[in-house]
């Protein structure tokens, strides 16, 4: 199996792409999908790498939060939970917070339907609770516990 640290097919946009990816991901997210490519799916995951996150992901206009939250926006819409699921924990490393992700899954309410944006919250509950557990505030008695942050999102 080839790494990513010699992947036949590395130059600037891959290795561009593989930093902001981890950047946003996750290392360890990275490292799965990469890790569980074979050779029939390992082209999706260069491809994805190259163009999605070394492309699109790299252009000026808008920050990464943005771009996440524009992302975590649309795949509510299109009720993909299994990619919802890794970009919402996308838009806590990038600087969303918790409120700012509720109010999008509140807008997507009216535009994309009840059914969606309560399927979105349940997923990002779980983030958001996954989250804040790996990744405690400084000040530990001025804030919220991940169970209130998991309920202060649940509808």
């Amino acid at each position: 199996m080839t790494t990513l640290t010699d992947h036949p097919l590395r130059d600037s946009q891959f290795d561009a792409g593989l930093a902001t990816r981890t950047q946003v991901m996750g290392e360890a997210f990275v490292q799965k999908a990469f890790a569980g490519a074979d050779d029939f799916s390992m082209v999706m995951q260069e491809f994805t790498t190259r163009n999605a996150w070394g492309s699109t992901w790299q252009r000026d206009g808008i920050d990464l939060k943005t771009r996440s939250l524009i992302t975590v926006s649309m795949l509510t819409a299109l009720g993909r939970a299994h990619e919802l699921r890794g970009h919402v924990r996308g838009a806590l490393n990038n600087g969303a917070t918790p409120e700012e992700l509720r109010e999008v899954f509140l807008h997507a309410t009216v535009y994309c339907g009840f059914p969606l944006a309560i399927d979105a919250f349940r997923t990002a509950c779980e983030v958001i609770a996954e989250w804040r557990a790996a990744n405690p505030p400084a000040n530990d008695s001025a804030s919220e516990t991940p169970n209130d942050a998991a309920n202060a999102t649940r509808p």
